[in-house]
């Protein structure tokens, strides 16, 4: 599936996230989901999209090892301060709130949601840009 429009790819995670979430089971006297292992799962997928989306774009993944956050901020902050301004709070609220601590809370699951799409959106749009490059 590498020949696969990497914008697709990424909005493919998204929907995978918004299956998964619905498994989480949402209380809404308490307004939180119940079963934090499908927050990790739903955030751990949208993070996943994103980098989809700045790789194609950015090509943050070259040489050897990971790239860390650091360098994906380094390279959206030379192109767009918008961008790097989802990316910075996306990261948090996708990987490290739902991704690493679970976080049940809808208010954050729903910004996990939001900031995916921003920065999927965002990226397709930059992208016709830099095949034309």
């Amino acid at each position: 599936m590498e020949n696969k429009d990497p914008i697709e790819e990424a909005q493919r995670y998204v929907a995978n996230a918004e299956e998964v979430i619905q498994k989480a089971n949402y209380d809404p006297e308490l307004k939180s989901y119940t079963d934090s292992k499908y927050i990790k799962a739903a955030g751990d997928y949208l993070w996943k999209g994103c980098l989809i989306a700045l790789d194609a774009v950015f090509h943050v993944r070259t040489g050897k090892g990971r790239p860390s956050i650091d360098k994906y901020k380094m390279a959206v902050a030379k192109r767009d301060k918008k961008l790097l301004n989802s990316v910075s709070i996306g990261y948090e609220t996708m990987h490290l709130y739902m991704g690493y601590d679970g976080n049940r809370s809808k208010k954050v699951c729903d910004a996990g949601f939001e900031y995916a799409t921003d920065i999927i959106d965002h990226c397709a749009m930059l992208l016709p840009k830099t095949v034309c490059a």
